[in-house]
């Protein structure tokens, strides 16, 4: 029995998106200023839904999406790194921020793609990864961008398109931080990593059956 905790436990490590952090600076550190003036004249929308690799990936692939960053937000802890959110203490979850031509693709859907691309009745909980900074977080800038997800959630609890009740948090952004730099593109450049080939890259196939009129032409 004593061994079969032990492989299980080794399996399941292999099979979560929290890994060992690399002793790299804050992807911020040298690319905020390209970050800030290249896509100045697009708009950015902020997510939390589960392991920040598997949702960057999906975003990516929708058409208007000029960019992806992975990051964090949701907390109050100061200067957050992929080792401390870890610890599921910081109050932070694993996000992105969107960076995308609005005349192309709408807040709305993008919208749409967050609540169809994961699950938001699952509490501090996506596929196997488990705390808070996993849960589901639809964040906001203005009050016209939380309507559009407000009634978004609604339309979805009256059409009963899940079974169980959503538990997505509705909250205002306060700050949004960019990930190390070895989690930006993390699925792109690592195809074979356990995670990501048993996880990360069956959400996307999903995500894309189930919304191929959104795909760029080169997914």
């Amino acid at each position: 029995m004593k061994n079969k905790i032990i492989l299980l436990s080794i399996f399941l490590s292999f099979q979560s998106c929290f890994g060992k952090e690399k002793k790299i600076k804050n992807y911020m550190d040298e690319s905020q200023s390209k970050n800030l003036t290249q896509y100045q004249n697009n708009k950015r929308a902020y997510f939390a839904s589960g392991c920040f690799w598997c949702v960057e990936a999906i975003f990516e692939s929708i058409k208007g999406v000029e960019e992806v960053y992975s990051g964090y937000s949701g907390g109050n802890t100061p200067n957050p790194t992929y080792n401390k959110i870890g610890t599921g203490r910081t109050g932070h979850a694993e996000a992105v921020e969107v960076i995308y031509d609005p005349s192309i693709v709408s807040y709305e859907t993008l919208v749409d793609v967050f609540f169809g691309s994961h699950d938001p009745t699952t509490l501090n909980r996506q596929g196997p990864d488990r705390g808070t900074q996993y849960r589901s977080i639809a964040f906001y800038k203005n009050s016209k961008e939380k309507i559009i997800i407000e009634k978004q959630i609604q339309k979805l609890q009256q059409n009963k398109i899940f079974k169980n009740s959503i538990v997505t948090e509705v909250k205002k952004l306060e700050k949004f931080f960019y990930a190390e730099d070895y989690h930006q593109d993390y699925e792109k450049l690592n195809p074979n990593n356990s995670y990501v080939r048993n996880v990360s890259i069956p959400r996307l196939k999903k995500f894309k059956a189930k919304f191929s009129r959104l795909l760029k032409y080169n997914h």
